[in-house]
C-alpha cells in the first residue's frame, strides 16, 4: 500500500491541497471541545476517554488536511480505541464485572463488529459507514439490558444511539447530496460525532455519581 497516495472520500474535497477540505477539517475541533469541556468533569478511567476524544479530533484533522492512508490510520485508530475503553468501563461500572472478565468481554468486540459489519453494508446506501453501523446496536442493547439495573444510565445510552444514528445519517448523506450541497454533510458527522462521544463520557460519569450516593 502507498501510504502518501492521495484519498477523495467526500464531496468538500475538489483537489490534493492541504485545505481542500476546510470546513471537514476545522469542525473537528468540536472533539477537542468536547474534550475540554468533559476532563475537569471526570476522573479515572473519564480521563482516558477525553484523551482519546481529543486524539480523535488530532487524527480526523490530520485526514481531512493530508487526506492520504497513514492519516485516514489516525482517523480510526483513536475511534476504535475510545470503544474499547468505553465497552471496558461499561463492563466494569455499569455491570460490576472484574477487572479480568471486563477485559475479556471487550475483546470480544472485534469479532462481532466483524460479523456485522458486511451484514449493515447489505444495507442499501449504508456504504462506508456500515463499519460504524454495529456500535449504536450494541448501545442499544446495553440500554435495554440497563433498564432496570440503571434506568438513568439506559436513557442516557438510549439518547446516546439516538445522537450517533443521527451522526451516521449525516455521514451516508455526504455523497448523495453532494450536487446539492457542494460542502457536503460530512461535517455534521463530526459536530454530531463529538457531541454524542461527549455525551456518553456524561453518561458514564452521572453513573458513577448515582454509584457513589448509593454506597452512601
Amino acid at each position: 500500500m502507498d501510504w502518501t497516495a492521495a484519498v477523495d472520500g467526500y464531496c468538500e474535497r475538489v483537489g490534493p491541497a492541504f485545505w481542500a477540505e476546510p470546513v471537514n477539517a476545522l469542525t473537528n475541533l468540536a472533539f477537542v471541545f468536547a474534550a475540554l469541556y468533559m476532563w475537569p468533569r471526570v476522573g479515572g478511567i473519564g480521563r482516558w476517554l477525553c484523551i482519546v476524544l481529543f486524539a480523535i479530533g488530532v487524527g480526523s484533522f490530520l485526514f481531512h488536511t493530508f487526506a492520504q492512508p497513514w492519516a485516514g490510520l489516525a482517523d480510526v485508530l483513536p475511534i476504535l480505541v475510545f470503544i474499547l475503553i468505553y465497552i471496558f468501563a461499561a463492563k466494569r461500572d455499569f455491570w460490576g464485572l472484574g477487572r479480568w472478565a471486563s477485559l475479556g468481554l471487550t475483546v470480544l468486540f472485534v469479532p462481532y463488529a466483524v460479523a456485522l459489519t458486511p451484514v449493515f453494508g447489505l444495507v442499501p446506501g449504508l456504504g462506508g459507514s456500515a463499519g460504524y453501523a454495529p456500535v449504536p446496536l450494541l448501545i442499544a442493547i446495553y440500554a435495554v439490558l440497563l433498564r432496570h439495573r440503571a434506568p438513568q444510565t439506559a436513557r442516557g445510552l438510549a439518547m446516546g444511539v439516538g445522537l450517533l444514528v443521527l451522526s451516521l445519517v449525516a455521514r451516508t448523506l455526504d455523497a448523495p447530496l453532494c450536487g446539492a450541497l457542494p460542502v457536503g454533510t460530512h461535517f455534521l458527522w463530526h459536530v454530531l460525532n463529538a457531541v454524542m462521544l461527549g455525551w456518553m463520557i456524561e453518561v458514564w460519569r452521572r453513573h458513577m455519581l448515582a454509584r457513589a450516593r448509593a454506597a452512601r
